[in-house]
This record gives C-alpha cells, structure tokens and sequence, in this order.
C-alpha cells in the first residue's frame, strides 16, 4: 500500500489512531441494489474497518452483476395458476430469484 513501510508498522501507527482493522472470512459478497439487481463478489477479501465510531467495510474480489427483475410474462403465468394480483405474484417471484413454480407453489 505504502511503499517501504513495514506492515506491522502500518498497524501501529492506524492503533495509535485509533482505527481498527479485522479481516472477516467470507466466501462471497452480495449487494442487492435498489434496482432488483445485485453485485455478487466471488472470493473476496473482506475487511472491517472502524474509525471514530464508524464502521467500514472493504471489499475485493471477482464481482458480477446479476439481474433479478422478473418478467411480466413470468408474473402473469404465476396469476394464470394462481389467481393472484401482479403485485403479489412479482412479489413471491422475486423473493424466489424467479423461481415459477416456486412461486406457485407458494401463492396456492
């Protein structure tokens, strides 16, 4: 990071500051984003960080997007066998990751 500067120096001088470093095991990331989409991190490097009372979090890794919008074609499948509103049954299809028969199976 800081070139020449020996790691556990490093770690002294952020202690003396009063910032905390913990490594946190995580196989993968994910964060589901206000759109119905989500980033997934896969092997990533999780570090928390806390500074003055804040809590931070820093992530590497291989990072992806997934989109987790289901279809209207889907939904109205799901109301089809159901007969449930769009609104629900796009519901419990998301909450399945767009699982159909999932969906059905727990709207009957």
């Amino acid at each position: 990071m800081f070139g020449g500067i020996d790691p556990k120096k490093m770690q002294a001088m952020m202690k003396q500051m009063g910032i905390k470093q913990e490594e946190v095991d995580a196989s993968r990331v994910v964060i589901e984003k206000n759109d119905g989409n989500k980033v997934v991190i896969d092997n990533p490097n999780v570090v928390k960080i806390v500074m003055q009372g804040q809590e931070s979090w820093q992530i590497t890794g291989d990072a992806s997007e997934e989109a987790l919008g289901v279809s209207d074609e889907d939904v109205r499948l799901v109301m089809e066998k159901t007969g449930k509103s769009f609104e629900e049954c796009k519901s419990v299809l998301k909450e399945n990751d767009g699982d159909i028969a999932q969906a059905i199976v727990d709207l009957s």
